[in-house]
């Protein structure tokens, strides 16, 4: 059997668009925070914070340098949750222009069309 998909709705797109985008960005914090977690239970930061206080330890009043004054578990979880809250509105509002340039294409050239078979 041959349909042809002439019309995406917007409405729905932007539904689904939504949720998924939703789940990908809680997701994305999720996955932050396992990996600072697993990183810090390594002592990668804390290396990284010593070779950087053995560095610019040959200066005579130089600044101290911590790591974690930058890469608090904090500091890197609300800057996820922010990537995540832009993302989601990106990707809806990506999705539901696509559907629309969709329906706009479909209705020059008629639509995509798809092959379905029963076995």
């Amino acid at each position: 059997m041959r349909l042809t998909a002439q019309r995406v709705d917007p409405w729905s797109v932007l539904k689904i668009s939504f949720l998924v985008s939703v789940a990908l960005g809680i997701a994305g914090v999720v996955m932050i925070a396992v990996l600072w977690t697993v990183l810090s239970g390594m002592n990668v930061f804390s290396t990284i914070s010593d070779f950087f206080t053995r560095v610019t330890s040959g200066e005579t009043g130089g600044a101290s340098f911590d790591l974690m004054d930058y890469l608090g578990v904090g500091r890197v979880i609300s800057l996820a949750a922010v990537m995540g809250v832009l993302n989601v509105f990106l990707l809806t509002a990506l999705a539901t222009l696509t559907a629309f340039l969709y329906n706009i294409c479909a209705a020059l050239v008629g639509g995509a069309q798809v092959t379905l078979s029963d076995e």
